[in-house]
């Protein structure tokens, strides 16, 4: 993923690449974790070093700001899918969709299996419909209701949300970064899928058992069946709750399943939703904009009941599409202007064995997704980065197809400011840091890869010498 150097300029050394990342890192880390505040404005400022740096190199402010313009640009999708998901949450629950999915959860899910059924029924819909985006936006959105209405603490819930959906996603056939990673690589899509589920499945059987355990500590202090019955009459009593209302959360669903594209895709689950709000809930035109925008307000009386449903909304969003933008200059400034490709070319000097290739291909995904703010860019740079040594190395493209996967992919929503992060953050009503330590899957994943690479377990090494043409992928978060 090599950028052109302009006439006039020189690649950054070293050192210049290191202080635009660290301007980022250490302004971003003083900021929340001193002062509290909120990473918008030291991010700017990493801009603000990142463009100085590129400026010291000898890039005019044109290609700079050209930099700033196409990593935005490559965001806009999230932030439109973004906009349409709180649309989306806030028509739901005042069409009784979201409240019937937690009415129904809450008799069905006991507190001792609901972290591993959690886990099983995001990756179970996440590899039918190829989308963690998708399924968090829905199904993930009705278990927070249900964990919560169950007691469980928000972030525990989130994480195994994420852990699910994010399996569930990585080894779709239907997903578009399982489409992308292999492509990058130069190996064919069910290679890459059967080669991760030596690694996936080790990812994957530890955090269920991790769930289970989480499960039965909270079962053996015993739920408030008080608050659930609670919670159940008080839904009762609110809404129109009906079977029925499963039907715009299946067309989302079926449509995902059909591959039709997540903007138009969330859009039909709204409308279906406003027609469920007008038909079932005797909702007017006002009530249904007006939550479509600033998101529903539940007013019960019962502190458990609005706390579950007193969210959504397009404005909701706009917080998370602003840090969003800011992360994406930053991302932009970084790759256009080479900072980022120093950066990778010394990490790749330093990789001397397959298990420290591994490693490297690993902090690259990683760094990646810290600094260009999105899971896609981070797939592209991390596989065409490592490529070439792979091949030196006798080592087969699905080697590096997996090891991009295993930490590119999965780590996008582990950073506050990354596309992923926010989004997830914004959609569960979770903090990225909250979550971050109960998200099992997404952080052993990097771990088990890494270990597999030392250890030299199922690397295969080449025996074909056939280029797999690179495929055209499309986004479907």
């Amino acid at each position: 993923m090599k950028t052109d150097i302009p006439e006039g300029a020189r690649a950054p050394m070293f050192w210049e690449a290191i202080v635009s990342l660290l301007s980022l890192v250490v302004g971003i880390s003083v900021s929340i974790v001193i002062y509290g505040l909120d990473p918008q404005v030291p991010m700017l400022l990493g801009v603000v070093v990142a463009s100085i740096v590129a400026l010291r190199c000898g890039f005019s402010w044109k290609d700079i700001q050209s930099g700033m313009v196409n990593g935005i640009y490559n965001a806009l999708p999230a932030m439109i899918i973004l906009m349409i998901v709180g649309a989306l949450i806030g028509v739901w629950i005042l069409a009784g969709v979201v409240p019937t999915l937690i009415y129904y959860g809450l008799q069905i899910l006991a507190p001792e299996i609901f972290l591993p059924a959690c886990v099983i029924i995001c990756a179970v819909t996440s590899l039918a419909t190829g989308t963690s985006w998708g399924t968090t936006g829905t199904i993930g959105v009705a278990l927070m209701g249900v964990g919560g209405g169950l007691g469980f603490p928000l972030p525990l819930v989130a994480g195994a949300v994420l852990s699910g959906a994010y399996f569930g996603d990585k080894m779709s056939p239907l997903s578009d970064t399982t489409n992308l990673a292999p492509a990058m690589a130069g190996t064919d899509l069910f290679t890459h899928i059967k080669h991760m589920s030596y690694t996936t499945g080790v990812s994957i059987s530890i955090t269920l058992v991790i769930e289970a355990v989480l499960g039965l500590k909270y079962s053996a202090s015993g739920g408030d069946i008080e608050r659930i019955n609670s919670i159940l009459t008080t839904l009762d009593s609110t809404f129109f709750i009906n079977p029925v209302l499963f039907l715009p959360l299946f067309l989302v669903l079926f449509v995902s399943y059909k591959k039709m594209p997540a903007i138009p895709g969330i859009a039909l689950g709204v409308i279906a939703g406003a027609i469920c709000a007008a038909g079932l809930q005797g909702a007017d035109y006002n009530a249904i904009a007006s939550v479509a925008f600033g998101g529903y307000t539940s007013e019960t009386g019962i502190s458990d009941v609005d706390s579950l449903l007193s969210r959504g909304g397009l404005d909701s969003m706009m917080y998370t599409i602003s840090l969003i933008i800011v992360a994406m200059m930053f991302g932009g400034v970084m790759e256009r202007t080479n900072q980022l490709r120093v950066i990778a070319d010394k990490i790749l000097a330093a990789a001397k064995s397959t298990g420290s290739l591994v490693v490297s291909t690993v902090l690259t995904g990683i760094g990646a997704n810290l600094i260009l703010c999105d899971q896609y860019m981070a797939i592209v740079m991390s596989a065409r980065s490592y490529a070439e040594a792979y091949k030196e190395r006798g080592l087969a493209p699905e080697n590096l197809s997996r090891v991009v996967e295993d930490s590119a992919t999965v780590t996008a929503n582990l950073v506050p400011w990354n596309s992923g992060g926010a989004y997830q953050a914004a959609t569960l009503g979770v903090a990225t840091l909250a979550y971050l330590p109960f998200n099992f899957f997404c952080w052993i994943s990097p771990l088990v890869t890494i270990l597999f690479g030392v250890m030299g377990w199922t690397m295969w090494k080449i025996d074909s010498q056939e280029e797999v043409p690179e495929a055209s992928v499309e986004r479907n978060l």
